[in-house]
């Protein structure tokens, strides 16, 4: 059930143990209420995808995701042929003695055709289900796909020559996420809802251990909290996010540490920062200047 107010999505989001803030319970309502797809951008580790997933839960629907990557085309996103059934079943036509090419047309129907995720999509959403499809990191993909979805995005069909053209009765819940390793362009973005994701505050961020990691105590979750702070301050070349905070206090929680000391620091790096020299450079001495941040 699609929520009708912005308060009942925000609390619908809680409920699924995901801390939103007003103004991306806002735009989510009205992409839902309007049809149209919902444009996240944000830095690595921020929750873009995690909404997508909520999405899905909170609307009772199967997340369909295609993750883009580069050389990434339009066969592999939409249909391809079954190749392999298509031989198959011609060779049993000849062993049938089949004449001519009796038979031919029926390995051209949708029996044989493999739906990729854009298509999985759109035949949901034209039997009037609406799926949640998340495509995942545009920027990874490359121009000629993103122009592609220029057409997908405005009509909701697909046309398959062979076979028919299979139009959305109601449009899919789209989210699209990016990390901004390229520029999307504008024509993309205008079919869009936009709304940027950005580091969590302090505030938030208390509320998102509360939330995510109950288990560790409420000091641990001030000094984690302060932590991160204090390392996204620093000119770091990719600064922590928050999927990063949440694996530290596991991984504190396994360690069975109730609190950060500098030893405790150094040892868990590797789960906090995610490249040598940023690594080197806290472990340099910054292990102290953290925590007194905390």
């Amino acid at each position: 059930m699609i929520p009708s107010t912005v308060e009942e999505v925000q609390a619908a989001f809680g409920e699924h143990h995901y801390v939103a803030d007003r103004s991306l319970a806002v735009v989510v309502h009205l992409a839902l209420q309007m049809g149209r797809p919902l444009f996240l951008e944000g830095e690595a580790g921020v929750g873009k995808t995690e909404v997508a997933k909520v999405l899905s839960a909170m609307l009772g629907e199967g997340l369909i995701r295609l993750q883009c990557y580069e050389g990434l085309d339009v066969s592999q996103a939409l249909y391809e042929w079954d190749y392999a059934r298509q031989m198959l079943a011609i060779r049993l036509l000849e062993a049938q003695h089949a004449e001519g090419h009796a038979g031919v047309g029926d390995i051209m129907s949708r029996e044989y055709l493999v739906a990729r995720p854009l298509l999985q999509a759109i035949e949901r959403a034209s039997l009037g289900e609406r799926p949640v499809l998340l495509i995942d990191e545009l920027d990874r993909a490359d121009e000629e796909f993103e122009a592609y979805l220029l057409e997908l995005l405005s009509d909701f069909q697909v046309t398959i020559p062979e076979v028919a053209t299979i139009k959305a009765i109601e449009p899919p819940v789209v989210v699209i996420t990016s990390n901004r390793t390229r520029e999307i362009h504008d024509a993309l973005k205008r079919r869009c809802l936009y709304h940027w994701i950005d580091y969590p505050s302090y505030e938030r961020e208390m509320a998102i251990l509360r939330e995510k990691a109950p288990e560790i105590t409420e000091g641990l979750a001030r000094q984690l909290a302060k932590a991160m702070q204090h390392l996204r301050g620093l000119d770091l070349f990719k600064p922590p996010g928050v999927a990063e905070t949440l694996d530290w206090a596991a991984a504190l929680q396994v360690l069975g540490e109730t609190e950060l000391s500098p030893a405790v620091i150094d040892d868990t790096l590797g789960v906090v920062l995610k490249y040598e020299e940023d690594v080197a450079r806290i472990r340099g001495g910054g292990a102290g200047r953290i925590l007194e941040s905390a």
